[in-house]
């Protein structure tokens, strides 16, 4: 009997909609909630059996299967979930993905089932209302402390202010400058972080007011497309190399002395391979200094830029990313970018 409904829910995941994780999209979902009717991945299922009092989860492949669960899957799927549970979602707020960390995705299934926020607006006031205040930790720019600050966050004067300014970046002077916030409760920092999206999500809309909402979500946050550690070396490539955190934001390669840095060491503006810039696999020959071995080259118009990865592995990973910015033909704004850009060394 216990092979029936086994084979029922694999029959279940192949209808539309089932083939993807309910809640991050991670595709072959190998678990279901069997008080929701959805199916879900691994990771997110862990996030579920922290909420046992709204949904209960068994693994579809290894567990033991009741008819009345496989019926309610049956009934229900992740389609009818969507439709319930994020019938009003704020375009602003963040969805995550399966490469997001914990806390965004936990929040977020708490979001949907556990408060279900997405059912009722008035449940959004937090972050949908325009201005919010509150107590957060922030990193000293000098010394690296955290320290309690008051930070009121006003759409009506479009800015974030503290008094004594998650990670949030912004250019001051052409140099981007980080600022590290976190807060003990997770509802808390998500909430700030969809108030701070929603809070530019309205900046654009009158600043771009045919723009449709899919046109401007990707505008409000981004992940950077790759971070980690890279050893480099200066300007006159005489000078030996040093180890330094890289962060790609978009076209930006930063670099800092330690990863919760609050301005960065230099930048590099990389731009695509109709304006000059390309990216080797190998450092010149001639060059000494490098404790890691596996060397990337990135040329711009004014400089070459020498860098070592530790393991073939990461200089690969590195390549491929860097290669996928090249590749992008550049924006009229990106051109404005590269023009002001300041190369430091």
């Amino acid at each position: 009997m216990a092979k029936e409904p086994r084979r029922a829910l694999l029959e279940l995941l192949r209808r539309p909609g089932n083939a993807h994780c309910a809640d991050c999209g991670a595709p072959d979902p190998d678990w279901a909630s069997y008080t929701l009717g959805v199916f879900i991945c691994l990771s997110c299922s862990g996030i579920h059996r922290n909420i046992p009092q709204v949904s209960k989860v068994k693994s579809i492949r290894l567990d033991t299967w009741e008819e009345a669960q496989v019926e309610l899957l049956a009934s229900q799927g992740n389609s009818a979930a969507k439709a319930a549970y994020e019938s009003s979602v704020p375009p602003f707020y963040y969805r995550p993905t399966p490469s997001d960390c914990h806390l965004l995705r936990e929040q977020w299934i708490r979001a949907k089932y556990e408060r279900q926020e997405f059912t009722d607006p008035q449940k959004q006031e937090p972050y949908s209302a325009g201005y919010r205040e509150g107590l957060l930790w922030k990193r000293g720019r000098d010394n690296g402390q955290f320290l309690s600050r008051k930070f009121v966050l006003t759409e009506r004067e479009g800015a974030l202010k503290y008094f004594n300014r998650s990670d949030v970046t912004y250019l001051k002077d052409n140099s981007t400058r980080n600022i590290f916030i976190y807060h003990e409760d997770g509802k808390e920092m998500v909430d700030w972080f969809n108030a701070l999206r929603a809070a530019r999500f309205h900046y654009l809309q009158v600043a771009f007011p045919g723009a449709s909402d899919a046109d401007l979500v990707p505008k409000l946050t981004r992940s950077y497309l790759k971070e980690g550690y890279m050893e480099k070396t200066g300007p006159k490539q005489t000078e030996g190399f040093r180890k330094r955190w890289f962060t790609l934001d978009d076209r930006r390669l930063m670099y800092f002395k330690d990863p919760l840095d609050a301005f960065a060491r230099g930048e590099v503006f990389i731009g695509s391979r109709e304006s000059g810039y390309t990216v080797l696999d190998r450092l010149p020959p001639s060059t000494q200094g490098h404790r890691w071995p596996h060397g990337i080259t990135i040329v711009t118009p004014e400089r070459r830029f020498l860098l070592a990865c530790e393991t073939g592995a990461e200089q690969r990973a590195w390549l491929d990313t860097f290669q996928q910015v090249v590749d992008r033909p550049m924006l009229p704004q990106e051109y404005a970018v590269e023009a002001h850009f300041k190369h430091k060394p």
